[in-house]
């Protein structure tokens, strides 16, 4: 069994984890308690959390018109899949993620669900270069189950870390001077979202930092005891960016490192997600034109081999110029 204890053991300010706490604790729809069921009937014993993130928690959407977004933190790939290609796969390029219909009071309640192990989890939030784990979850979540006190804390702690891993990437890219903590934010989500295959711009990113500002002014501040050296307290909304021109150079590299991976890193999942729930390869279409505007048309030949399909898109991605 894959080792289950704590990947990392930098100290994380208690407030900052409290915070996190707090903001995952905040109550949510009674429609996400049968998709929570449904993921513990088909996991058992190795379903550590689900969290809500993403559109459904960030706007008002209901849940019989839109689809949520969770994530099943499991302890051990191979004790969460009968399946063997399943564990596999989960551990050779984390996450999967799969579709799921849940019938409830005359509606139907849609997720898409990510499973990531527990340590992955954790090493998602701090020792991974790519922002796919840290990025999300430095934005508000909720944690709609925990299997035991031990796990509740391990996620709080790992939300905490994610805000940390967040700012300190973010912060060195941006120019020096005072900011507020809506421009900090605003401008660290548009690094992170050049870094996947979407095509939201700053004005995306402003909305989420309008909408969550009292929060992230919040994790901004209990975080703040470990970010001394890249940010100045100025008030409680209003920091200094510490940044020089060499700290700067060195962090826009590293963004550019971000962004050729993130982007060969979402076809492979895209790829593989052909592999894991039905209408994938239609899903997975509409989720490249939505986030870069360029229409991958989906033929009989290329639905029954989703690989090459994969390569096509990865051919026209190219051509058009959104992997550069």
């Amino acid at each position: 069994m894959m080792d289950s204890r704590p990947t990392h053991t930098a100290a994380v300010p208690e407030a900052l984890i409290h915070e996190a706490s707090t903001e995952s604790g905040l109550p949510v729809s009674p429609d996400f308690a049968p998709l929570v069921e449904a993921l513990q009937t088909r996991f058992g014993a190795s379903l550590d959390a689900v969290l809500l993130y993403g559109s459904c928690l960030h706007s008002a959407c209901s849940l019989d018109e839109g689809i949520a977004d969770l994530y099943a933190i499991v302890d051990d790939y191979r004790n969460a899949y009968p399946e063997r290609y399943l564990s596999l796969f989960n551990d050779w390029l984390p996450p999967n993620v799969f579709y799921i219909e849940v019938p409830h009071q005359g509606k139907t309640l849609r997720a898409k669900y990510a499973v990531l192990s527990i340590t992955d989890f954790e090493r998602g939030a701090t020792v991974w270069f790519h922002s796919y784990i840290w990025a999300r979850f430095a934005q508000p979540s909720r944690l709609l189950f925990a299997r035991e006190e031990t796990v509740r804390r391990r996620i709080h702690t790992t939300l905490a870390h994610s805000v940390i891993t967040f700012l300190k990437s973010g912060v060195p890219a941006l120019d020096a001077g005072t900011m507020n903590v809506e421009d900090i934010w605003t401008r660290c989500l548009v690094l992170t979202y050049a870094a996947e295959l979407r095509a939201e711009k700053e004005t995306r990113a402003r909305h989420l930092a309008r909408a969550n500002l009292a929060a992230f002014t919040r994790l901004t501040d209990t975080a703040y005891p470990l970010l001394t050296s890249i940010l100045e307290k100025q008030s409680a909304d209003c920091y200094r960016c510490l940044t020089n021109p060499t700290l700067q150079r060195q962090a826009l590299w590293r963004w550019r490192l971000r962004r050729w991976q993130g982007r060969i890193l979402s076809i492979l999942r895209l790829v593989k997600a052909t592999l894991t729930f039905s209408n994938s390869v239609d899903y997975a279409a509409w989720k490249i034109e939505r986030h870069t505007g360029v229409r991958v048309e989906v033929t009989p030949l290329l639905r029954r081999h989703p690989i090459l399909w994969g390569l096509k898109v990865a051919r026209q991605l190219l051509r058009r110029g959104v992997l550069r």
